[in-house]
């Protein structure tokens, strides 16, 4: 151990082997691990997208100074090439080499172009140029025609073409459209399925598009570049329009890594080198295709046989009899607060339900709520809009941050003021990362509010995908904190001082280190375990390695990035860090204080932030204390599950290496499905 910390960047690609390791687990049916390579490759593009990126640009500053894990970010660059280049190296293994020969004994192929039949051959060139040849755009360098610009994650073939009468040769480019599929799939008489790679289709019938040329070579290149949107909103008189041009540029941000295809010749990667003004250093060489998002299409195909079996949500007890008896979601909370767990119950009818009950109700005079990543098709979106075309006064702040989901968010932003709700973009220099909904209702016995609290955002595609809590209550002093939250976000005042909630940035962090003191100051009885995406930040993790010395039990499941080095004896030997995933993402926060609440009773809380940097101190987030004995027992219960002995889950040792744990059959001790199922027998009684 040469540090106290583990370095951020080599923990998040940590976090991708695991993954990884998905796709390579026996137990995982072979559809499902083809969609954990692919995920895989679109997580390792938004790295250096955004994290690499900004590397790159630290070092092209002059910046030596090193992080708090003692690299700097030369150091850390060179840390990440070495680790990249070994883990595409594993990827490629896993998806040549295993999962791809799994598939074809299933009678699933991708297959090159000369293991076509002459009838095929002819049937996929008539496709070629009925729906491919008249969308394509070779472009070709000349004096007239400068080097192309090659934008962000675009696929590409690169070619040589010479002229056979003046023997003049030319670098020329086609871009691969993504109008039509990455993987093209064969019609025929043969049994089971075939697909063709686009970009090979493409290469075959190259010598088309440059009619009377000989093609020499041709080889497929790809280009990531820096697309972390730089935005200074102090200095922006109106955030949407900053954002859009923001957009804008992104496309042709500096490049920082260039993936080719391995049978690419030395005179054609040096030129794309120079031209793209990349080092050696960020060229990776694949074997097989560039770009394996593009398995995500394969993934999806219909075959059952090589897929999960479905778990279906259910809706929440309390909510499935509240609507037999005709009773609204607004009667259920009333009664006592009710929490929900996606995707196990159902974001539909429950969040979904909420707001849109409030939005047709008679009864509700106002809807506010906070939008961070809605998604391309919102039902709450439109949900939001209806309540303000019938009169209803709703507010929502749409973060226009949100990386990555800018585009979609600048569309809901306006979609939502055309349609009468007042929308606010935030606070100067603050992302606004909570979670939260408030709605106004005028009951029988007067005015009530109606809050929701979340650990996820209010987005229908990945409450299917994300594991999350959803926290339901009309409790007055949360109803007057969340006003207050309200008031500061899209009014002009100082913040206020919080009953109940915690919120970041002024409050959260110091909340979290008086809590950790208070079980620091029992010593051995102390207990702290939480839950969490990502653990990276220094002060949280110093007040963490404080309570192990003096004794506290601290057990952590981390998704992703952990700073944190567990396990090291007179700094953390009682503290366990364990990761778990599977066919869900764990996106919830949950923590859980042994001695936190009033007469030494234990606090749990959930929310949006993490123990990073970014959440303590440049985001609003909102944490809330869930307090009902039955909501603590589920809680309870998803710990006692995470934390099992005998669950496949992946341990983190003081040199900060992760390893797996469990039974080698994945499906055989799947913790998130031993969940599923004690939800379905709780449902059952």
């Amino acid at each position: 151990m040469s540090t106290p910390l583990i370095n951020r960047e080599v923990s998040w690609l940590d976090f991708n082997q695991r993954v990884l390791e998905l796709a390579d687990e026996p137990g995982i049916p072979l559809l499902e691990r083809l969609k954990f390579i692919a995920i895989c490759s679109s997580n390792l593009d938004e790295f250096f997208q955004v994290r690499v990126a900004a590397l790159k640009d630290q070092v092209a500053a002059g910046m030596v100074t090193p992080s708090a894990d003692g690299l700097t970010p030369a150091a850390q660059l060179a840390e990440i090439g070495r680790e990249v280049a070994e883990f595409v190296a594993r990827q490629e293994a896993v998806f040549l080499d295993r999962v791809i020969p799994a598939l074809q004994q299933h009678d699933v192929h991708i297959v090159p172009m000369s293991a076509l039949t002459p009838a095929e051959t002819r049937w996929l060139s008539q496709e070629f140029q009925q729906r491919m040849f008249p969308v394509l755009t070779p472009l070709a360098v000349d004096p007239a025609h400068p080097f192309p610009y090659i934008s962000n994650l675009a696929l590409s073939l690169a070619a040589t073409v010479t002229d056979p009468e003046t023997g003049e040769r030319r670098f020329a480019r086609v871009k691969v459209p993504n109008v039509f599929p990455r993987l093209i799939e064969i019609r025929g008489r043969r049994k089971g399925r075939r697909f063709v790679l686009a970009e090979d289709v493409i290469s075959a019938h190259l010598h088309t598009l440059f009619s009377g040329m000989v093609i020499e070579e041709q080889a497929v290149f790809r280009v990531t570049r820096n697309a972390d949107l730089t935005l200074e909103d102090e200095e922006a008189d109106d955030l949407l329009a900053a954002v859009e041009m923001e957009l804008r540029k992104r496309r042709f941000g500096g490049a920082v890594r260039l993936e080719v295809q391995e049978s690419i010749s030395e005179e054609l990667l040096e030129l794309l080198i120079r031209e793209l003004n990349v080092e050696p250093a960020d060229v990776y060489t694949m074997r097989g295709p560039v770009d394996l998002t593009g398995m995500f299409q394969l993934a999806s195909i219909d075959d059952p046989e090589l897929r999960d079996t479905p778990w279906l949500p259910l809706t929440a007890s309390r909510i499935a009899a509240a609507e037999a008896a005709d009773r609204s979601i607004f009667d259920v909370v009333r009664e006592r607060a009710l929490t929900v767990h996606h995707p196990y119950e159902s974001f539909a009818s429950s969040v979904e339900a909420f707001i849109a009950e409030a939005a047709d109700d008679p009864r509700v005079q106002s809807i506010k709520m906070t939008m961070y990543r809605a998604g391309g098709d919102s039902p709450i979106a439109r949900s939001l809009m209806r309540a303000a075309e019938r009169g209803v006064q709703v507010a929502v702040l749409v973060e226009l941050k949100a990386r990555f989901d800018e585009a979609t968010n600048v569309g809901w932003a306006k979609a939502l003021e055309r349609s009468g709700v007042h929308v606010v973009y935030g606070l100067v220099g603050l992302k606004t990362h909570a979670k939260t909904t408030l709605v106004v209702r005028n009951d029988d016995d007067g005015l009530r509010r109606y809050c929701h609290i979340g650990t996820g955002n209010y987005n229908s595609k990945t409450a299917r995908l994300y594991k999350d809590f959803g926290f339901l209550t009309c409790d007055p002093h949360i109803g007057h904190d969340v006003s207050q939250l309200f008031n500061h976000l899209t009014g002009y005042s100082r913040s206020q001082e919080y009953e109940s909630l915690l919120v970041a940035p002024k409050y959260l962090r110091n909340q979290l280190y008086d809590l950790i003191e208070r079980e620091k100051s029992l010593g051995p009885e102390g207990r702290i375990t939480a839950k969490m995406n990502s653990i990276a930040d220094a002060g949280m993790v110093e007040a963490l390695y404080d309570a192990s010395r003096a004794g506290v039990r601290i057990d952590l499941v981390v998704r992703g990035i952990c700073c944190l080095r567990p396990g090291v004896p007179g700094m953390s030997e009682n503290i366990t860090v364990r990761s778990v995933l599977g066919r869900y993402l764990e996106h919830s926060r949950i923590i859980r204080f042994a001695h936190g609440g009033d007469n030494n009773t234990p606090l749990f809380v959930i929310g949006s932030a993490d123990w990073m940097g970014r959440n303590l101190d440049g985001r609003v987030e909102v944490m809330v204390p869930v307090s009902h004995p039955k909501h603590q027992l589920w809680l309870d219960k998803m710990f006692e599950i995470l934390l099992s002995p005998d669950i496949v889950r992946w341990e983190l040792d003081p040199d900060g290496e992760w390893t797996r744990h469990g039974d080698p059959d994945f499906s055989v001790a799947d913790g998130q499905a031993r969940f599923y199922q004690w939800v379905r027998d709780r449902q059952r009684h």
